[in-house]
């Protein structure tokens, strides 16, 4: 893959360090001075106001400036911040007064600070975080956004953040209470998620004003979020809207960076004495907050972005405060340092009883012309390039377990890649230009290690015999633009298909090639049936395409089983299947096969019918845009559409000039149209012999704006079915929730912008159903995207936006990406799947596979040679089915990858909601050591979620609902939900929307002996 921008190759300087593992606990004799957690809490007084003061620092991995800038404190002149200050400054603060304290978020940040510390460092650190002085809160590498995000990559990063606190600071450093102060909106899998890590709560800042001002005024601003109907309670978190999303009162900022606030002058012979007057000005805030919760506890989050970089400045002042404010007269306040855990546990304390939600909390406005809805689509090629390196990653880590390869320090920095690319201004598209290119430099350098060690691993893996010069196994980073040097530029290669899912897979390779006529010849030595296409033009003149590639080889690969390999040889020799060229007569103006008829009329419509669903199920695609709006900001009214906000300028699209053509390309394997809609939009229209689904690939830019207005181009698939205003959309890439137009599920909402305010984030999947005539349409994505159903009929997605003025919510440049000298061009896939409601359960099925290989496809492999079919078979394998036995269809290993000391982490995941499918949304039984069939399965022990507690371990805060709903237990968990010991007791049960996380103990048998 590559995004097609600048890429720079430079290595990121993160080093690797050992310390606790899991479950390794600090020795008992220090194990009971420690007083962090709950035990660290000051105790609140029932018959006052208590005022839990939280200081903290926002610190984005990444945003104006670099990660590395923003931790050393590099270019000051974009934004003074440098991380490294601020925690230096923090731990000297927090020694000089026993009584303080802070809390962390950033585990990235923590991580790159403590290698570069002393040991007298260090152990201040440890002990204050033993005592509870020093809280961890969230602990992913970053604080992850939860609209673009893919569940995969967000529990990813959390599990390693996590296991860096663990293996550094031991138990005291697990986090007990996630912190989304600064994503734009909320998703329900998020909470889910952090149910699942063991987490007491969560605390978050933004959500749309007309819902925060309601949920102030029913005093409903804290609330139990049912966040799974498929799993119950256990899933369910209790949440917090903060009052002043994550900044300090108005006027009590005590930072150096801070212009606005006055110090605490307490000095009665200074004519500035202003104790009394700033108390008044304090609990008069204070006591305004309180009115709209429902709890005698108020939380002040003292803190903001990069504060605390002279820290010793802001405890002084909230020293003073708190003193003052408890030495008051008559006081009916009670000021202390707390945390966001200890506000919870007081909260917890009081007994009361708590609303409860289950929807999620998009779309976000910040007003009435400000919805903050266009990143679910900015920066489209870095967004695909993040999906596409968690699709890497999986497979190296694969690969590692496969082969018995340890946890390298280059697989522990591939993680830690991926990790900033989740942070909230990372692949939301909302950093500025430099930031996004160092964000694709980390992650490409990081794709390149994993290719290391997938080609070390194959090599090992694949060989029968020593070879004194093993070959490379290339991964084809670039095939995003049918780009593939090894392919390309050689007459004899080898194509190896690694299968990462845990069900046997079939197929289409498409490889990049030059010429037509090739042999192709599968593990068994026979020629298989193979096509030739041609690369459209307007592909082979993408800026920055430098590839000798003018067709593209397409064969199948048939039945590689899970988490196994096929290879096939290839060579330019042999009678081949023509392709079918652009001559053919003026009547073939359609094409179809035993699913779809697809034809394209003369204003440039493709249409698409289905002939297999009951009912006549049709549709037909058109590419529009939007015209971005533009204004000065300066009001509402006068809000541009930028980098955070989609504001078209008219509330209705535009049609594209539609000066192209199309040619239609027969064959045994695949039917293609490639069409050009004018000279920067194209696609082409695929359907694959066997396959139910019709693919559309295509590519738009460099979008034009020499006419001086931003254009934000959508691709917009018009059916007959009628969904009455209803769509669906998934959370980040599990659970789907039913959308409606102009609708909010808790509130009456006024929208003074019809398009943008009803938009969703589509992470894999948007679809429509019809329920009368027993219809469904699915468009499933191959990266996150903003979407909607705002017609009849109509699904839409976003596809590429260009835009000329910055929308003043921070990032300070327009959304106008361009590369190598013009605008960014970006490509890419949709599928699209409909069916008869009839055959549901199948439909869903395969909606669902094909979800799984567009965000986990199968990983091709391109191995240069000299030597012949049989020269090649004789030293390497050309087929192994790996160690994995098929799991039931609604089961998946979600994650397997090296963990400690010779164990391995993995994951099993449910595919199905409760009640979705009457035929798979039931428990599955999965053994062990059936699943494991190729090793010796030692121990098997389970985790929590995030892979940093043992399940049986587990105690989280109980919280009372307003109302109890019939037949929901404590923990919807099993009894073989506790600890899994031994080799007797592997067999499991996973119920709809399950994660189950184990440590396993495996033993390879005699594979690598050799």
């Amino acid at each position: 893959m590559r995004v097609v921008s600048l890429i720079i190759f430079l290595a990121l300087g993160l080093l690797f360090a050992v310390g606790f593992g899991l479950g390794a606990s600090i020795p008992r004799k220090e194990e009971d001075k420690r007083t962090c957690g709950y035990k660290s809490c000051t105790k609140s007084d029932p018959d006052k106001i208590n005022i839990h003061l939280v200081a903290h620092t926002h610190d984005d991995v990444g945003w104006l400036k670099t990660v590395d800038q923003y931790y050393f404190g590099g270019r000051m002149n974009v934004q003074v911040a440098g991380v490294q200050y601020i925690i230096d400054s923090v731990v000297e603060a927090l020694e000089q007064d026993p009584s303080r304290k802070f809390i962390y978020v950033e585990t990235a940040f923590l991580w790159k600070w403590w290698q570069r510390q002393g040991e007298k460092k260090r152990n201040i650190m440890r002990n204050l975080i033993n005592e509870g002085r020093l809280e961890i809160i969230g602990g992913g590498w970053s604080m992850n956004d939860e609209a673009v995000t893919h569940y995969h990559s967000m529990i990813d990063q959390y599990t390693w953040g996590f296991r860096r606190l663990n293996d550094t600071f031991g138990t005291c450093a697990r986090p007990k209470t996630g912190w989304q102060i600064d994503p734009f909106g909320h998703s329900r899998e998020q909470a889910s998620m952090f149910a699942q890590m063991g987490f007491d709560g969560m605390l978050f800042g933004r959500l749309d004003y007309q819902d925060k001002n309601k949920r102030l005024k029913d005093k409903t601003g804290e609330f139990i979020w049912e966040a799974s109907p498929s799993l119950g309670k256990s899933a369910n978190l209790f949440t917090t809207m903060l009052y002043n999303n994550y900044g300090p009162p108005p006027g009590f900022c005590f930072d150096i960076l801070c212009q606005d606030s006055e110090p605490m002058i307490d000095d009665v012979d200074s004519p500035d004495y202003n104790i009394a007057q700033r108390l008044e000005s304090f609990l008069n805030y204070v006591k305004n907050q309180a009115k709209y919760y429902r709890s005698k506890n108020v939380i002040l989050t003292m803190g903001g972005d990069f504060t605390y970089q002279y820290a010793e400045m802001y405890f002084k002042n909230m020293d003073k405060l708190i003193r003052y404010v408890n030495e008051r007269n008559g006081t009916d306040y009670k000021a202390f340092y707390s945390t966001p855990s200890c506000y919870h546990k007081a909260l917890n304390e009081e007994n009361i009883k708590w609303p409860t939600k289950t929807d999620d909390f998009f779309p976000y406005s910040s007003d009435p012309h400000a919805f903050w809805t266009g990143y679910f689509s900015s920066r489209p090629t870095l967004k695909y390039f993040e999906r596409i390196g968690n699709n890497f990653l999986q497979v190296a880590k694969q690969l590692s377990v496969l082969t018995d390869q340890p946890d390298t320090k280059e697989l522990q920095l591939f993680r830690e890649a991926m990790g900033v690319m989740q942070h909230h201004d990372a692949v939301t598209g909302t950093e500025k230009q430099h930031v996004a290119e160092d964000y694709a430099r980390l992650l490409h350098h990081s794709m390149r290690n994993g290719e290391h060690l997938a080609s070390k691993a194959l090599n090992k893996w694949a060989l029968k015999q020593y070879v004194p010069k093993p070959p490379e196994f290339h991964s084809c980073l670039l095939l995003n633009i049918s780009s593939c040097a090894p392919s390309s530029d050689n007459s004899k290669f080898v194509v190896t298909v690694y299968n990462p899912t845990s069900q046997p897979l079939t197929t289409y390779v498409r490889v990049p090639v030059e010429g037509q006529t090739f042999g192709v010849r599968d593990f068994t030595g026979n020629k298989i049936v193979h096509q030739v296409v041609p690369i459209p033009e307007q592909v082979q003149k993408i800026p920055g395409r430098f590839s000798k590639a003018n067709n593209e080889l397409v064969f199948q690969a048939v039945k590689i089983a899970p988490l196994g390999f096929q290879s096939f040889y290839v060579d330019k020799s042999g009678p081949e299947f023509e392709a079918y060229q652009g001559d053919q007569p003026a009547y073939v103006q359609t094409m179809g096969g035993e699913y779809y008829n697809i034809s394209v009329d003369a204003q440039g419509k493709v249409r698409v019918r289905s002939t297999k669903a009951a009912n006549g199920l049709d549709f037909e695609q058109t590419f529009k845009y939007y015209e971005g709006a533009e204004g000065n900001n300066k009001v509402f009214v006068n809000r541009s559409s930028g980098a955070y906000i989609f504001r078209p300028k008219q509330n209705y699209t535009k049609d594209l000039p539609n000066t192209g053509t199309f040619q239609i390309f027969k064959g045994p394997l695949v039917e293609e149209i490639h069409q050009v809609i004018n000279d920067w939009v194209s696609q082409v229209i695929r359907i694959y012999n066997g396959m139910d689904y019709v693919e559309f690939d295509w590519l738009v830019g460099p979008i034009p704006v020499k006419d001086k207005i931003g254009k934000e181009v959508i691709t917009k698939y018009s059916s007959n079915l009628k969904n009455n205003d209803e769509f669906y959309t998934d959370s980040n890439g599990r659970e789907m929730l039913k959308r409606k137009l102009n609708y909010r599920p808790t509130w009456e909402v006024e929208l003074q912008e019809p398009i943008s305010g009803n938009y969703y984030p589509v992470t894999t999947k948007i679809s429509i159903q019809d329920e009368n005539n027993k219809l469904r349409l699915s468009a499933l994505t191959d990266r996150a995207q903003g979407g909607s159903s705002l017609k009849e009929g109509e699904l839409e997605l976003m596809v590429h936006r260009r835009l000329l003025s910055d929308d003043a919510f921070g990032v300070g440049e327009a959304l106008n990406e361009s590369a190598y000298g013009e605008g960014l061009v970006a490509r890419g896939q949709h599928y699209l799947v409909g069916g008869s409601l009839t055959n549901l359960d199948e439909l869903i099925l395969r909606e669902k596979e094909l979800a799984t290989e567009l965000a986990l496809r199968p990983w091709i492999f391109v191995t240069p040679t000299t030597e012949s079919f049989k020269e090649w078979n004789e030293y390497y394998k050309m087929r192994d089915d790996g160690w994995i036995k098929p799991l039931p269809k609604n089961v998946r290993i979600l994650t397997l990858e090296p963990w400690k000391d010779g164990e391995v982490l993995l994951r099993l995941e449910h595919l199905f909601e409760e009640g979705e499918s009457p035929k798979y949304s039931v428990p599955a039984q999965v053994d062990l050591k059936e699943v494991f069939s190729g090793f010796t399965v030692q121990s098997v022990q389970e985790t929590i979620l995030g892979a940093n507690q043992w399940m049986e371990d587990l105690q989280r805060l109980k919280w009372q609902p307003e109302t109890n709903k019939v037949g929901d237990s404590e923990d919807s968990s099993s009894d073989d939900s506790s600890l899994l010991s031994g080799v007797d007791s592997t067999s499991i049960t996973i119920r709809p929307m399950e994660i189950r996380t184990f440590v396993v103990k495996l033993a390879h048998g005699t594979k690598f002996t050799s």
